[in-house]
């Protein structure tokens, strides 16, 4: 029988007696208490499985919610656009920006040293044969997530201030990070209970049944909690940004 590490020892000693389902509170102060023995600041992680069949087109989800503790994360920005927009998008804090000359770093190069890229719907047409290669890595400019648009400053100051995306994957569920482990627990709730409010409010109308099925709330090397569905509704309205 393997010797279990020092780390999974505490887990099993904070998880003996504990009920779950666990009330967002009780699921964040476990996980923090988990990740004290922590030896690098792990990405904090909610899964949600939802009641929806992915395989109609009237039953997605997919939107995009600020964080309003941010993501913990430094966050790298490209800009694509043409003319004065690509001096904009400098100005305005983006970590790259250019036109073609993007592109053909992307293309030649294989260059994709950043986390989100923002591109002005004039500049679009320049991405054609990058498709391919953004879209699996989830890095492809889109409408529906505000990254195709002119006003590259706005985009630019939402995705720095903490904004992510959020999709529910082919099995309904949908993966989000929250924060970090540095963070407090009260900043854990605040961007739960944003996220969640969010998931809440993206409801397909054509979803049928129980729309919310189980969450989970976990870290990059901790122990998977599960939350009660049941009350988180009304639990996280005291978390919720004003």
């Amino acid at each position: 029988m393997a010797k279990l590490s020092k780390r999974h020892k505490h887990f099993q000693e904070l998880l003996n007696g504990v009920q779950q389902p666990l009330t967002a509170k009780e699921g964040f102060s476990t996980l923090k208490k988990a990740l004290e023995l922590a030896k690098f600041d792990e990405t904090v992680e909610t899964h949600i499985r939802l009641g929806i069949n992915v395989k109609h087109a009237d039953q997605q989800v997919r939107s995009t919610v600020v964080l309003p503790e941010g993501t913990g994360k430094t966050v790298r920005v490209a800009v694509l656009a043409k003319g004065e927009k690509v001096k904009e998008a400098r100005d305005a804090g983006a970590d790259f920006a250019g036109s073609e000359d993007l592109v053909e770093k992307m293309d030649k190069e294989n260059w994709l040293d950043f986390d989100v890229l923002i591109a002005t719907p004039d500049a679009m047409g320049l991405l054609g044969k990058m498709g391919k290669v953004l879209g699996p890595k989830g890095l492809m400019p889109n409408p529906k997530t505000g990254t195709v648009t002119f006003d590259v400053a706005q985009a630019i100051k939402e995705v720095k201030a903490g904004k992510v995306e959020f999709r529910a994957d082919k099995q309904g569920i949908v993966h989000t990070s929250i924060g970090k482990g540095r963070f407090t627990e009260d900043q854990l709730l605040k961007n739960f209970s944003t996220l969640y409010d969010a998931i809440l409010r993206a409801k397909p109308s054509a979803a049928k049944g129980t729309y919310v099925k189980s969450v989970y709330v976990t870290s990059t090397m901790g122990p998977s909690l599960k939350l009660d569905t049941g009350r988180l509704t009304s639990e996280i309205r005291d978390y919720l940004a004003v």
